[in-house]
């Protein structure tokens, strides 16, 4: 007898249907699973057979092909268990086959026949809802993410038994559990408690308000990754659409923990040894990387110059278009990459407290940060210098500016943006192009001879000269400038300060 159980795979960062075909005939007692199965599918037999029988029914000795379709596409993961047990029992008998009609399928079998999580349940559900089906069948601790569309009806159960009383209209699904989000009871690190470097906060300030990547340079010590964790807290919160978007993202990574959305925006923060698959994306079939796990949020580099230079070039691609688009031998799968990038760097090797105390020679320190090529430079729009805290600012007692207070003038540049980009793909000034800055972003006399006068001093390139116009932009958005005056391109033309006409 022939049946037939929806499931999903995961394809990039977004799930596609597939239609689990399972055929019990007389023969020789086989398990034979085609359709394109990765080694973890073919590998269900196994846990499918057992978990049949533990859960109290009886598996067929016959000859069974399952068919994953459409069979041109490569099916990964354990999450095709559950729908083959499903489609075992309903060809046999033990289920009605009305009972897997409209209803999608996603679950891993353990072999006593409980059921596990699996990855993606959200980006399934979206999938589903694209798709019109209204059901869609996960394991309990995916509910609360599966649920979390609302176009969807989820069902969830906790062991295969469970799951065919509950299709066969004989048991209640299990309700999905209530999970607290780990937000919403942390406490927010906020920028009160960074002493001094108001100038490094001033540059956040600008980088939240215009979506701008930033460099911060300093000794150890002096507040860099500090002030980068703080970064969140100033931010916008996510929109609905965002929330979604991220969340999808990262249930797809197995990120979620049993949350039913991310509701801050992300921080991410790869060590140095990071390798390009691991930050951009990559593998067989592609998973996302870093920079897609950061969408929407932001991406912090600690100590920049010691990644790998073919990985710190990989991210020229991201930080101009937002997405990455990876090629392998079975098509191209192409990832969002809307971040934030903040970095850190110390300013020699040897990471010395001050420039006066520094143990490096002119040379080492200008090769260190040589490390930097220029087409990268090129594409962080802010670079600060930190310099060392002195200890009247250690024991400063006037209070610094809090968090909230900073994300309200935020929040106020963000809507003179979102008023002026109305009508466009546009939500920040850092995604302006060359043609949309020279449109939409009137600049003053004066300051235009100030920028012509920076490009020749400081040998900026023409990204270069659209980065610092961009910031300016930023800058009299704060102020509530409706043109970028002299004084806005003279504060941003400062924050190129690595800028130099020999950098290579």
């Amino acid at each position: 007898m022939l049946a037939r159980v929806l499931s999903a795979t995961l394809v990039g960062v977004e799930a596609a249907l597939v239609r689990v075909e399972v055929d019990v005939t007389s023969g020789l007692p086989t398990f034979t699973t085609v359709g394109l199965p990765d080694s973890a599918v073919r590998e269900s037999r196994e846990r499918v057979r057992t978990a049949i029988r533990n859960a109290g029914f009886v598996f067929p000795l016959e000859r069974i092909t399952v068919n994953l379709a459409p069979a041109g596409l490569r099916k990964e993961g354990a999450s095709f268990d559950l729908p083959i047990a499903l489609g075992i029992l309903s060809a046999t008998g033990s289920l009605k086959p009305r009972a897997v009609r409209s209803i999608a399928v996603v679950g891993e079998l353990a072999l006593d026949g409980r059921i596990r999580a699996v990855r993606g349940a959200l980006a399934v559900a979206l999938a589903c809802g694209r798709r019109g089906i209204s059901r869609l069948l996960v394991p309990v601790t995916n509910a609360a993410e599966a649920s979390a569309t609302g176009g969807v009806h989820v069902l969830a159960a906790a062991t295969l038994a469970h799951a065919v009383a509950v299709l066969n209209g004989e048991a209640e699904s299990t309700p999905a559990p209530a999970v607290a989000d780990p937000e919403d009871h942390e406490v927010e690190e906020d920028f009160s408690e960074v002493r001094g470097q108001a100038h490094a906060k001033r540059a956040l300030e600008i980088a939240a308000a215009g979506g701008h990547n930033a460099l911060l340079i300093g000794p150890p010590g002096v507040g860099k990754t500090m002030l980068a964790r703080r970064l969140p807290s100033i931010l916008p919160p996510l929109t609905s659409e965002e929330t979604t978007e991220v969340s999808a993202i990262w249930s797809v990574g197995g990120l979620l923990n049993g949350r039913s959305l991310l509701r801050t925006r992300p921080f991410r923060a790869p060590h140095h040894t990071v390798s390009v698959a691991g930050l951009i994306g990559g593998g067989g079939p592609p998973h996302p990387g870093e920079v897609t796990f950061a969408h929407r949020g932001v991406l912090f580099m600690d100590e920049l110059p010691e990644f790998q230079q073919h990985v710190l070039e990989a991210l020229r691609q991201p930080l101009e278009d937002g997405h990455v688009t990876v090629a392998r031998a079975a098509g191209l799968v192409d990832f969002p990459a809307r971040f934030q990038l903040v970095a850190a760097a110390n300013p020699c090797r040897r990471g010395c407290p001050s420039l006066d105390r520094c143990l490096c020679t002119p040379g080492e320190r200008s090769r260190y940060l040589g490390r930097l090529s220029r087409p990268l430079l090129d594409r962080l729009d802010l670079h600060v210098e930190l310099p060392t805290l002195t200890q009247a600012a250690m024991r400063g007692e006037d209070r610094e500016e809090s968090s909230a207070t900073v994300r309200e003038r935020v929040l106020r540049a963000r809507d003179r943006q979102r008023a002026r980009y109305q009508g466009t793909a546009l939500r920040v000034n850092a995604e302006l192009t060359a043609r949309q800055l020279r449109r939409l972003c009137p600049v003053a006399a004066e300051a235009a001879q100030l920028l012509d006068a920076a490009m020749d001093r400081l040998g900026l390139s023409a990204r270069g000269h659209d980065r610092v116009l961009k910031v300016a932009r930023t800058i009299a958005d704060l102020e509530g400038a409706q043109t970028i005056s002299a004084v806005h391109c003279a504060e941003a033309i400062q924050y190129r300060s690595l800028d130099r006409p020999w950098r290579g």
